[in-house]
């Protein structure tokens, strides 16, 4: 399949052709075979959102996982805190994408994680207005990847149940590590959770250096008109076209 919105389309359709319906972590179990959408927001949220909607006007829901110690987005800015509501008014959950490297000193200590997990939940459950209980791990020690971490209450998607009973398919780095339609095709399994990066997806196909040229040219507009709103007069003191190539 090619990481376009019409690719990922496709792929929406041959899960349903092949008699797969969209559940998630709570539901599941009402379906004899079902696939769980699960996408992981590492840099763009405007990204997810622009999936979200694609999601939504087909009657899918799925689960967006979103950082809360980004370095690419705060999720106390109104803008943010907008684009989620967004996701969630279309009836997607919004879950934790707990990153382990924010706390250097408990890497690797199981017991130290859960409260660290407990503690992002805690904040990005306020930070949303709404009890979040879903997360995923961004990027893992093996240590917390092999230690099937379970908090009262929660669910942890990296679990026993999701990714090891499961068929765990991933589209890490715009590539699928498995043949994921000839998977789906072959109905082989009864239940899959299935990885979607936003961020690799566009309009039109690319290559990986295209997608990333593409986020770092949109970022510079970005920054650019978030500085043009705060500063008076910026465009006196330099101009979109000198410093931005969109």
């Amino acid at each position: 399949m090619t990481f376009t919105y019409d690719g990922y389309l496709g792929l929406l359709n041959l899960l349903k052709e092949n008699g797969y319906a969209i559940g998630d972590y709570n539901d599941w179990k009402e379906y004899k075979r079902c696939a769980i959408l699960r996408h992981d927001v590492d840099t763009d949220l405007q990204k997810a959102l622009r999936m979200a909607d694609l999601e939504y006007k087909r009657g899918i829901k799925s689960t967006y996982f979103v950082l809360l110690t980004s370095n690419f987005y705060n999720l106390y800015s109104l803008k943010n805190k907008k684009i989620l509501k967004e996701i969630q008014d279309m009836g997607h959950a919004v879950g934790l994408h707990f990153d382990e490297a924010a706390y250097p000193e408990d890497a690797g200590n199981a017991d130290k994680v859960k409260l660290d997990i407990r503690k992002e939940l805690g904040v990005m459950s306020e930070i949303l207005d709404t009890k979040v209980v879903k997360f995923s791990y961004h990027r893992p020690s093996k240590v917390i990847l092999d230690t099937d971490i379970c908090l009262q209450g929660t669910v942890n998607v990296y679990g026993t149940q999701f990714f090891k009973r499961f068929k765990y398919l991933s589209d890490s780095r715009m590539q699928w590590r498995e043949p994921v339609e000839e998977i789906i095709k072959s109905g082989k399994f009864s239940h899959m959770q299935i990885l979607i990066h936003p961020f690799w997806y566009q309009e039109k196909e690319t290559d990986i250096r295209g997608v990333i040229e593409s986020f770092i040219s949109d970022a510079c507009a970005e920054r650019y008109q978030n500085l043009d709103e705060n500063m008076t007069a910026l465009s006196n003191v330099v101009r979109r076209e000198e410093v931005c190539r969109r």
